[in-house]
């Protein structure tokens, strides 16, 4: 699509922070500089600058090592994100995590892409699985994709979306749910519901899990149960 003639010139600068907090959301462990700045492309000493500019503001920390890690002041950021929609998800999220045994999140569309808004950890599992509020994936990708593809009208579907992919959508929009396998992290399965909220962009709720003796189905109408709960707290 041609660029709008209107439109203001991009910030290199704001660009490259940005992407330098995608890749510490990226690797979820603490990087070097070093890391950081091969990984964006930059010289180490405008990573620097860079990184000091996000560390005054409380979006980046560092240990005694100098390696960097998200800093606090992302939270407080994203609590402001769709604050009414994470605040009347939590509690249902909570009570589906808990009935399931099983990692419970909110994920929403953004442009191409499934963000995880909100997630909930049972209290009392051997192996949870962490979905870290952030993480981002193609909507191409997942049960969560699946499920707001299915709430999109084809021609707002990404350019790569093949017939395979086109089927199984259609299947998800029939039966109101979706799910995967080993396709955003290896040996994790998937299931995810629509949540479709007037005046927002589509979203979902899922759970993700490495072994359960419930069916997908049975996952699939507890998470429809917080879905409508969601949807009529809104």
């Amino acid at each position: 699509m041609p660029a709008r003639q209107d439109a203001a010139p991009a910030s290199q600068t704001l660009s490259r922070g940005i992407r330098l907090l995608e890749e510490l959301s990226a690797a979820r462990t603490p990087l070097s500089i070093d890391d950081l700045a091969g990984r964006v492309g930059l010289h180490r000493s405008v990573a620097y600058r860079l990184l000091r500019t996000l560390e005054d503001h409380g979006l980046i920390s560092r240990d005694a090592t100098g390696a960097v890690r998200l800093g606090t002041g992302l939270a407080a950021l994203a609590a402001g994100v769709a604050a009414d929609l994470q605040s009347e998800a939590l509690p249902e999220l909570t009570a589906a995590a808990n009935d399931l045994g099983m990692t419970c999140f909110l994920v929403v569309l953004d442009h191409d892409e499934c963000v995880t808004l909100a997630s909930v950890e049972p209290r009392h599992t051997v192996t949870a699985v962490a979905q870290r509020p952030g993480a981002r994936h193609a909507v191409t990708r997942g049960a969560p994709g699946r499920a707001i593809l299915a709430q999109l009208p084809p021609r707002r579907w990404p350019n790569d979306v093949d017939a395979r992919l086109a089927a199984e959508v259609a299947g998800t929009a029939e039966r109101g749910w979706a799910t995967s396998h080993d396709e955003v992290v290896p040996s994790l399965h998937a299931v995810a519901v629509p949540l479709t909220v007037q005046g927002r962009e589509p979203a979902a709720v899922a759970a993700v899990h490495v072994a359960t003796h419930l069916d997908d189905a049975a996952i699939a109408a507890r998470l429809a149960t917080a879905a409508d709960a969601i949807r009529a707290a809104l």
